[in-house]
């Protein structure tokens, strides 16, 4: 399936978007999750979407569709989600092709948690390099 730049669209983030951007959290399994270990409450989750944490948070529309969320942080980290019965279609390179357009850098980085197979093949089949791997000793337990 050939997917044409018209078809993507990128609309930044507003606080309507908030309920999207819970299911598609939601959606995330325990492998696609890197940046929380537990689910936080949808009044959490709007205080944080709303504390604009992100350099740009966009929601992504497929012909005017929601499909998923991509953001770029202060530091150049990129993180894309996109709804499960829209992958494999080629609309997260698409995507992610309009950003780096959009928002040209020196550099882009990604953490990805390890056990998740889908986004490392995706970014390897995309040029991104491995450069580091983090460990955490969590002295809660």
């Amino acid at each position: 399936m050939k997917i044409k730049n018209e078809e993507i669209q990128l609309k930044i983030i507003k606080k309507q978007d908030c309920q999207f951007l819970y299911k598609l959290l939601k959606e995330r399994t325990p492998v696609e999750n890197i940046s929380h270990k537990k689910m936080p409450t949808y009044s959490q989750h709007v205080k944080f979407v709303m504390s604009k944490p992100y350099s740009v948070w966009y929601i992504v529309y497929h012909k005017k569709e929601k499909i998923g969320s991509f953001y770029l942080t202060k530091q150049n980290e990129i993180g894309i989600f996109i709804k499960p019965e829209f992958q494999k279609m080629g609309l997260s390179k698409k995507t992610m092709q309009l950003i780096i357009k959009k928002h040209p850098k020196k550099q882009f980085l990604a953490n990805v948690n390890p056990k998740n197979k889908n986004s490392i093949k995706f970014l390897k089949n995309n040029g991104f390099n491995l450069i580091q791997q983090t460990y955490e000793l969590n002295m809660k337990n």
